[in-house]
Order: structure tokens, then C-alpha cells, then sequence
């Protein structure tokens, strides 16, 4: 039986769809069309897989001597005792002759680090180079595999960009004479202090502006809040250690408390001064002395302070950079 007109259409039909679909589906295998697809050059791909292969020998030959470069721990919480963070105070040491301690903002350092070594495991996922690359102590063009199109490339801006704000860092150091400058302050505002609390007006008797307002009261109340506003923040920034740093923290939390209740039982300012001196005066004596004269970092000693003393601390370290820089 002879096809319909309707079948012979649609067999040509079907016919012709099949041709251009197997040729469709045939082109990007034929030689020809190998030759014209954007690729990789072959020195390229050999260049690559030799930096990778190197790498990972030589990650490791050093895992098998049990050493290895250490990472940033993965659960958040960072501290000075982490060897991430050890590795970079010993980088500083060995190029500057400080501490990381010593820098002026050694939370900023570390955070930048911290940044840096994500951007740097980026960079090597993106240029071809393995996932489990270990990137720390490496440079950025170790990490770098070529290529990567436009995402590589706005990572490696990223990471220029951080790498000069990790250069200025660095080179920032906390000196001395910034350490005696605050000493200053904090004498200069104990005396000032003293004399808002006792005759104000000896310090703003000739400007009319305190002769207008009336602003004795206010002023001589002012003169106890400066040991929780100025003088003992002012020996805190100096970044003391040890059993010092333990008994400014004690100040720190124990004159707003005495500037709060005092006032309850007496309103003579100059009397609420001198116990918010005693605070301060016991707080160095309760360091030094009552608790023994042994710095908890050090001993051990700190494990055994409930959890709220130690979150309280910690609170106070925020930015300083003794907890690592604060990224948790």
C-alpha cells in the first residue's frame, strides 16, 4: 500500500530532524571542531598539574615527619593560644622584633590573616588547583593556578587589597612613648578629678558659661565618674599583662558599681572619689598579694574561675587583641 501524501510529509520530516540532530550531535566530535574550542593550552594544563603535584609532595613530606603548617580552627573560637595565631606572632617577631601583642591593632592583623587564608583556598578552587590545598605559608601566586575567568579575578583584587592593609598593619607598633602618653593621661585626669570633686571652680570659676549654668553639682559628679571614664581605662590601654592586667580589670568592673551605690549613703563627692581610689588601690593589693602573687595565665589558675568571670574578662579583652582578635 502507497503512503499517504500526510505520511510522506512527515517521514521527510522526521527524516530530516534526524539528519541535522546526528549532525548536531556528532560536530563537537569530529577533529575539526576539537581544534576551534576555547581550551586551555597543553603547557598551561602540564604547567598547572606540576605545581599541584609539588605541592601536595611536599604537603605530604611534611605530614609524614609529623609537622605540618597549622590552620584556623573551624568551630569560630580563636585564642592567643591557637597555633594559627602563633604562627603569625612568630612571623612578626621574626621580621619586626615584637610581639603580635605589641601591635596597635593585633585583632585587625589577625583577622586580616584569617580572611586571607579563605580567600586563598578560593583562589586555588577557582584556578584548578586541588580543594585540599593547604594554603597556609603559602604566598597568593602559589595559590594561584592561572586563569579562572572573571570570578578568579575579583578574588585576587580582594585579596590585593587585604594583603596592603596586612603590610601597614604590621608595621604598627604599640612603642613606649605611646605607653607613657597614657600613663600621663591617666595622672594628669587623677588630678583634674580630684579638684572637680573638691573646687570645681578653680578649674572653670572664670569661664561665664560655668558661672550661668550652674554647673558645680553636675561637674563634681563627673570629677568620680573619671576613674571609670578615664584613669583606669587609661592604664588599661597601656596593655599590661599579667597581674596587672588582672587587677585593672577588677577596677574596671568594680568603680562604676562604687560610683553607683555610694551615693546611696553619701552624696559628699569628695568621699566617693577616694573609694573609687581604694577600689583601684585594692584591686592591685587583691592581685598582688591576696590571690597569691601567681599570674592565672600562666599557673593555670584561671580554669578554676567560673564561667561568667571568665566571659566577663574575656568581654573586656574585645579588641585588644589577647583573645585573638575577637572573631568568634
Amino acid at each position: 500500500m502507497r503512503p499517504t501524501r500526510f505520511q510522506t510529509v512527515l517521514l521527510s520530516t522526521t527524516l530530516s530532524w534526524s539528519i541535522v540532530s546526528g549532525f548536531t550531535v556528532a560536530l563537537p566530535l569530529t577533529r575539526t571542531a576539537k581544534n576551534h574550542l576555547p581550551s586551555l593550552s597543553s603547557t598551561r594544563l602540564q604547567e598547572r598539574n606540576i605545581k599541584e603535584e609539588i605541592l601536595e609532595e611536599a604537603n605530604d613530606a611534611l605530614a609524614s615527619v609529623g609537622w605540618s603548617q597549622p590552620k584556623p580552627m573551624e568551630d569560630g573560637e580563636m585564642t592567643s593560644e591557637d597555633p594559627f595565631v602563633k604562627r603569625i606572632d612568630a612571623e612578626i617577631r621574626n621580621d619586626f622584633g615584637v610581639g603580635l601583642d605589641e601591635l596597635l591593632n593585633p585583632a585587625k592583623v589577625v583577622n586580616l590573616e584569617y580572611d586571607l587564608y579563605n580567600l586563598r583556598v578560593e583562589l586555588a578552587s577557582a584556578t584548578g588547583l586541588s580543594d585540599e590545598l593547604d594554603v597556609v605559608g603559602l604566598t597568593t601566586d602559589d595559590c594561584d593556578g592561572g586563569g579562572g575567568g572573571q570570578p578568579a579575578d575579583d578574588l585576587r583584587a580582594t585579596i590585593q587589597k587585604k594583603e596592603k592593609s596586612l603590610t601597614v598593619e604590621r608595621r604598627a607598633v604599640f612603642r613606649g612613648w605611646l605607653k607613657n602618653v597614657f600613663i600621663g593621661q591617666a595622672a594628669i585626669s587623677l588630678v583634674v578629678s580630684w579638684i572637680m570633686v573638691t573646687n570645681p571652680s578653680q578649674l572653670f570659676g572664670g569661664f561665664d558659661w560655668y558661672q550661668t549654668l550652674q554647673l558645680e553639682t553636675p561637674i563634681t559628679v563627673l570629677g568620680f565618674w573619671w576613674w571609670w571614664l578615664f584613669i583606669v581605662p587609661s592604664l588599661r590601654s597601656r596593655r599590661p599583662g599579667g597581674l596587672e592586667k588582672k587587677a585593672l580589670d577588677i577596677a574596671f568592673l568594680g568603680t562604676p558599681l562604687i560610683s553607683i551605690l555610694a551615693p546611696i549613703a553619701t552624696k559628699d563627692t569628695a568621699v566617693i572619689w577616694l573609694l573609687n581610689f581604694a577600689v583601684v588601690a585594692g584591686s592591685y593589693g587583691f592581685a598582688f598579694v591576696l590571690d597569691g602573687g601567681e599570674d592565672d595565665d600562666e599557673n593555670g589558675n584561671g580554669k578554676e574561675q567560673p564561667d561568667w568571670l571568665k566571659f566577663v574578662y574575656k568581654s573586656l579583652d574585645f579588641g585588644s587583641g589577647r583573645e585573638r582578635g575577637a572573631r568568634n
